[in-house]
């Protein structure tokens, strides 16, 4: 009995301590054409805990690559991101606040989530309206227990930095950001209405577990499901992130990473894993290019 329970007890400490039993995580597409090859790794901006290492194929991949490109690198710099949130993410010139902005109905259940979420309601006063909304979502998936100092690009950049691989960034901060400041501030105060609906409705807690746990799983068919569930909401906020934040930026990420392949004999490309699932993903537009590209899972 004492043999057999050293011997559990052994098998246990290996499995544990070898990384080859690390499940998938996220999406991974190999893209290859002309020898190289850059793998596509798709990211959420939290992570958990228990996300950590990644499986083999990635590690290796990452041991063995000379570039990471991120969209944005989250390590950088820091004096460029409070640059972006100062021009695009707080009002100018004196306006504001967003809240009193708000029709009458919507001001006290944007201060019920302010205080559900722990977030100061005098932080939130110079923001503007699609700030705020960005906030609560961060609120609502740290809700759920995962944390955005562990979000996935952020440790792959942290990871990359320890073997010192150089970190490009394929956009920018204050070129995403751009993309929400320059709503009206009709359609921002909309774009925040609906995610105060979605709060209270428990519709964004459901979306926030479902994408972490489809990462977490590296489930393809849940990945598949969300992408459809985008294509064909009508809400604003819905069209918003279909027209603008996918389909009006994988053109230029694909771009970004067809130049990467051509340069770089090994690379990794990790961008949000959204872009890399649905009609018009980024591996389809790679592929319209000449680029073989394999979804691995």
């Amino acid at each position: 009995m004492q043999r057999l329970i050293i011997v559990i007890f052994c098998g246990l400490l290996w499995l544990t301590g070898n990384p080859a039993w690390a499940q998938n995580r996220g999406a991974l597409f190999k893209a290859e054409q002309g020898g190289n090859v850059v793998w596509l790794f798709g990211t959420i901006h939290v992570g958990a805990p228990d996300f950590y290492p990644l499986e083999p194929r990635m590690m290796k991949a990452l041991d063995e690559a000379s570039v990471l490109a991120l969209e944005v690198d989250p390590l950088g710099d820091q004096n460029q991101l409070m640059l972006a949130v100062r021009e695009h993410g707080m009002y100018q010139n004196g306006r504001g606040p967003a809240i009193s902005d708000l029709p009458l109905a919507y001001q006290p259940r944007l201060e019920r989530q302010l205080q559900r979420f722990d977030i100061a309601r005098s932080a939130v006063m110079p923001m503007k309206p699609w700030m705020i909304a960005s906030l609560l979502a961060v609120g609502e998936f740290t809700a759920q227990g995962y944390k955005p100092e562990l979000a996935v690009d952020a440790w792959l950049s942290r990871e990359a930095r320890a073997r010192k691989i150089k970190v490009v960034e394929l956009e920018s901060m204050a070129g995403q950001m751009a993309l929400f400041g320059r709503m009206p501030i009709a359609d921002q105060l909309r774009f925040l209405q609906e995610s105060i609906d979605a709060i209270d409705n428990h519709e964004q807690a459901d979306e926030a577990r479902a994408i972490a746990e489809a990462w977490r799983k590296a489930d393809s068919a849940a990945f598949d499901a969300i992408a459809l569930k985008t294509e064909t909401d009508k809400t604003f906020s819905g069209q918003f992130v279909k027209q603008v934040l996918l389909e009006g930026r994988n053109p230029a990420l694909a771009e970004g990473i067809a130049k990467l392949l051509a340069r770089e004999k090994q690379s990794i490309a990790a961008i949000g894993v959204l872009h890399l699932v649905g009609t018009g993903s980024v591996p389809e537009l790679l592929r319209k290019k000449g680029v073989a590209v394999e979804r691995v899972y």
